[in-house]
């Protein structure tokens, strides 16, 4: 047995990571200006972590991180740990926040504000790692919402292209060049463009999400 899938690795619980910008307005979700103003998709990159943070507040992690770039505010809630994101690309940034846990992690990010404790519970429940090495949430542009590593090992990021529509693929063969054994989450939306934020609002209409998109788009066709 490996030792991603013994006993040791199953007790120690799972660390959450969520990885964010600080909702400042001209630094988050530019790609929604227009139809919206900088402040306008600031108020939904808000939104869409606040709701991001609550769902993994609700799941069963050991711990739960928010790795930020910027400064916390009175959005945050309580329960959250909070670490600075290094320096360097994207890549670097998700290899460092893995390098910072000391057992299995799962790492998702503030683009799907429509993620649930259910979507999340097969890579953070006792089982998780049975028989199991690496969790893989594809997202539909072509990236991925969601990895989750048994034995977080910094390499398996550094050095994937990022922000392209095969980093996804190219993040899911790293792994199973690496001869980890992957699991599939199923596939979400990440909120990128005016369309997209329609959509996840549409699926998730009971957020904090969806009630900002809702105020905004009623100023916006006003």
């Amino acid at each position: 047995m490996s030792a991603a899938g013994s006993p040791a690795a199953r007790r120690h619980g799972t660390t959450l990571l969520v990885i964010a910008k600080s909702p400042v307005p001209g630094r988050v979700k530019t790609r929604l200006t227009p139809p919206f103003t900088p402040e306008e998709a600031a108020r939904l990159a808000e939104a869409s972590l606040v709701d991001t943070l609550h769902a993994a507040l609700a799941t069963s992690a050991r711990r739960r991180v928010l790795v930020l770039d910027g400064a916390p505010g009175a959005w945050l809630p309580d329960g959250i740990d909070v670490v600075a994101q290094c320096a360097g690309g994207l890549d670097e940034r998700l290899a460092a926040a893995f390098a910072g846990c000391d057992g299995p992690a799962v790492l998702i990010g503030m683009d799907t504000p429509q993620v649930t404790p259910a979507l999340l519970a097969p890579a953070l429940g006792p089982d998780a790692w049975r028989d199991c090495d690496a969790w893989f949430g594809p997202a539909d542009d072509g990236g991925f919402w969601a990895l989750g590593l048994a034995q977080p090992d910094p390499e398996l990021l550094r050095g994937v292209p990022m922000s392209t529509a095969h980093t996804g693929a190219a993040q899911r063969t790293r792994l199973t060049d690496a001869g980890l054994r992957v699991r599939d989450l199923p596939v979400l939306r990440d909120v990128d463009t005016a369309r997209d934020a329609a959509l996840v609002a549409a699926a998730a209409p009971d957020g904090r999400f969806a009630a900002e998109h809702a105020r905004l788009t009623r100023v916006v066709r006003s």
